[in-house]
């Protein structure tokens, strides 16, 4: 794979790498990066990769691994999205691992597509239960969807017990206590569904979206000023818990291209919490952290050099502060990429310095402003 696709160049591939383009520095990104429309970072272009059902097949793993060295950094990152994103890609590299990603079977025809097929599913389905069906369904009728806002995205969450309570995502597809319920994320309650009238409701929720949004871009957003039809409401989810299985992660959801060729043995399921889980099970292979390492509850965005909107560096910081509080999130700037929920202890880079923010997001208003790197432990 790696011999082959360096040698290609974009015109090899018959795609051209000039889709929309890929945003350029400095700009204030309101959309995620794919695979078409990648996002110029401090290190190169991050070019998103979306699995099909959370999952990717021993070939997929170790071709991606060959993709991330040939053409990137060899830096593969997991996202709360529940994909996997090559950093560092050159420009002129772009359209060849393009060709490589469909060759793999893991690039969406265009541009428009990829960005429809925004499909968060829970990572433990099985062939043939209601996660399976209903995310294939839903992938199938992505058409009959209206213009949505970029990161507006769905959750199919409907195995035996549900997974992805937290996890990023508008309109759910959810495990009630009896059955399976479609929900408004930010609404308590959803309307129950059968197999064959769930992707309709949820194509109806998202057109009540769009005919009511203003300015909002999430679902969250517009159900705090608008009150959501009461056709869409009545039923609460079932309790969440995690999977069963082999799990394992990688801090701050990074890891070397060597890593995934090892772990290449076998068929891996990505999860929206940095993790990943290892089909067929088995010993925790050696690189991957337990679900329980303190490093898995820090959440920290690459930061500056990294990234072009952070004027600090937050790993080493992050590292620092492991097992501090029961969730932490260092954040190069007030976007906060890395985490939307609200942790007990936020830190948000600001003129290279960190203001401190205490149960709240990257963007509240912080209970200490320009705390140098080094003053942060102690003012914690």
């Amino acid at each position: 794979m790696t011999g082959r696709s360096a040698r290609r160049g974009p015109d090899d591939t018959g795609i051209s790498t000039r889709v929309n383009g890929p945003a350029r520095p400095g700009a204030v990104k309101g959309w995620c990066p794919g695979a078409w429309r990648p996002m110029m970072s401090g290190d190169g272009l991050v070019v998103r990769v979306r699995p099909r059902l959370a999952r990717i097949d021993a070939a997929q793993a170790a071709g991606l691994a060959d993709l991330s060295e040939a053409f990137g950094s060899g830096i593969v990152e997991l996202t709360r999205r529940g994909n996997l994103q090559l950093r560092g890609v050159g420009e002129d590299g772009h359209g060849a691992l393009l060709g490589g990603l469909a060759e793999l079977g893991l690039l969406d025809p265009d541009p428009d597509w990829e960005a429809r097929r925004n499909i968060l599913s829970a990572p433990d389905w099985v062939a043939g239960d209601a996660t399976e069906r209903l995310s294939q369904d839903l992938a199938g009728r992505l058409g009959e969807l209206p213009d949505l806002p970029a990161k507006f995205g769905m959750v199919v969450d409907a195995g035996p017990k549900r997974r992805l309570d937290g996890a990023p995502g508008d309109i759910r597809i959810e495990r009630a206590a009896s059955g399976v319920i479609v929900r408004a994320d930010g609404c308590d309650t959803g309307v129950p569904v059968e197999n064959d009238t769930a992707i309709g409701t949820v194509v109806a929720l998202a057109r009540w979206f769009a005919a009511h949004r203003g300015e909002a871009r999430r679902m969250a957003q517009l159900l705090a000023t608008t009150p959501l039809s009461d056709r869409f409401t009545g039923v609460p989810p079932a309790p969440n818990g995690m999977p069963e299985g082999t799990l394992g992660g990688v801090a701050f959801g990074q890891m070397e291209a060597g890593l995934l060729r090892t772990l290449a043995r076998g068929a891996l399921r990505i999860t929206p919490w940095r993790m990943v889980l290892l089909e067929g099970g088995g010993a925790l292979p050696e690189g991957l952290l337990p679900p329980d390492d303190p490093l898995l509850a820090i959440d920290a965005c690459p930061g500056a050099p990294f990234c072009t909107q952070a004027t600090v560096e937050t790993r080493w910081l992050a590292r620092t502060l492991a097992g501090r509080a029961p969730s932490v999130h260092v954040s190069g700037c007030a976007k906060g990429c890395a985490r939307s929920d609200p942790a007990d202890v936020t830190l948000t880079g600001r003129d290279g310095a960190f203001d401190l923010v205490i149960r709240g997001r990257a963007g509240d208003t912080p209970l200490r402003r320009g705390l140098a790197p080094k003053e942060v432990p102690d003012a914690l």
